[in-house]
């Protein structure tokens, strides 16, 4: 049953230290006006500084709590984030096949200390049996090279990228993010028709923990109130960029961003949209 209130449900790791994972996509479903859920795969002890250890749950553990939400409040919207087996992706693709929502991935693979997240064999499953599903899939450059087994390094390649993720590997849609770039960080949509572009002053920061789940939590509320793909990237756009710009500044490591960035003064952005088809 769908309800008045639009709501987002995130199956994802966790972050005991705030910044990412389940929690950093909570506070933004929060801070975007959609009611949060979560469904947690693995407990992450995890920190600025890196990752110390993992400890997965149980696939019908995880199924269980996939029933739970869903024979309750069927959410609007659903965002994965890190899902370290092909197990795992396995079960969440029957969920998702069975209900229909639309599906936002962010494939997370590496975490921000350079960590894998994500094992070798379960790469061809979230090819196979999850992005296929996807209404947009949120790459990195580092990520969408591993998806695509190719090297990304300039906007072309970027372009031809999230093209690939839509017709080679199934999604609707597919935004391969900038931000490892050495050149401008320019991130490139391709929405199933056309390309656009949606692109940011560089930063200069260190407090990046959490950019990709923040920005994908940030794409999944907004569809779940109503945002079409490309309306929903602009704000998650500005959203993320104000959530770096204004990072808080803690931890030993790379820091979290701030989720309440977007209350303070908006920091401007430079955004195109091509019809590029």
């Amino acid at each position: 049953m769908r309800f008045a209130v639009p709501s987002v449900c995130t199956i994802a790791g966790t972050d005991p230290t705030g910044g990412a994972g389940i929690q950093a996509d909570l506070k933004t479903f929060q801070e975007r006006e959609a009611y949060g859920m979560s469904v947690v795969t693995s407990i992450v002890a995890q920190n600025t500084l890196g990752v110390q250890d993992i400890e997965h749950l149980p696939v019908d553990f995880i199924d269980a709590q996939l029933q739970s939400v869903f024979a309750d409040i069927t959410p609007d919207v659903v965002k994965t984030g890190m899902i370290a087996k092909g197990e795992m992706m396995e079960l969440i693709g029957e969920h998702l096949k069975r209900e229909q929502i639309p599906y936002v991935i962010d494939p997370v693979m590496i975490a921000k200390s350079g960590d894998a997240l994500m094992d070798a064999s379960s790469q061809d499953i979230l090819r196979n049996e999850l992005i296929p599903l996807a209404t947009i899939v949120t790459p990195n450059i580092p990520e969408a090279e591993i998806l695509l087994n190719t090297k990304i390094d300039t906007l072309d390649d970027m372009e031809y990228a999230s093209k690939r993720i839509v017709t080679d590997l199934g999604a609707q849609a597919a935004i391969v993010k900038g931000g490892h770039s050495e050149e401008a960080p320019v991130d490139v949509l391709f929405d199933g028709k056309e390309i656009h572009y949606f692109d940011a002053k560089r930063i200069r920061t260190k407090h990046t923990h959490g950019t990709g789940c923040t920005f994908s939590a940030c794409i999944a509320a907004e569809l779940a109130k109503g945002e079409n793909i490309s309306a929903a990237v602009s704000i998650a756009k500005k959203y993320i960029t104000s959530a770096i710009y204004y990072s808080l500044k803690i931890g030993r490591g790379n820091g979290p961003t701030n989720h309440w960035g977007m209350r303070l003064k908006e920091v401007p952005t430079k955004q195109a949209s091509s019809c590029r088809k």
